[in-house]
């Protein structure tokens, strides 16, 4: 039996833009992604600190060093700019292999930085 778990998170990174006439997605510094093991394409949830909102969507891979975080599409609708929000991925695992597994967790500081 596999099991759903944590696999990376981008944690109290800060919204730079909203882009409601695009297909979809969030986009996120190509650097940030490597650091947390999230490749573009992969499904995501993101948690916005700010108002509370929860969904999934999936990674486009930003310009590296622009520190961008960039809601897609509907997906704009759901935080502003400057709100915190928080990206995970998750992994299928069996039980014996998770209870070993430490996920990634990549800490962001107010200017999109890696802590």
């Amino acid at each position: 039996m596999l099991l759903e778990f944590l696999y990376s998170k981008i944690h109290r990174a800060t919204v730079t833009d909203a882009n409601l006439n695009y297909v979809g997605s969030i986009t996120v510094d190509r650097n940030i992604l490597e650091k947390a093991n999230i490749l573009e394409g992969q499904k995501v949830d993101i948690l916005n600190i700010n108002n509370g909102e929860r969904f999934q969507t999936y990674v486009i891979a930003g310009e590296k060093g622009k520190k961008e975080f960039c809601l897609n599409g509907a997906a704009a609708r759901k935080a502003q700019i400057g709100d915190k929000i928080i990206i995970c991925s998750y992994a299928l695992m069996p039980l014996e292999e998770a209870k070993n597994f430490k996920p990634t967790i990549v800490q962001i500081d107010d200017n999109n930085n890696i802590i």
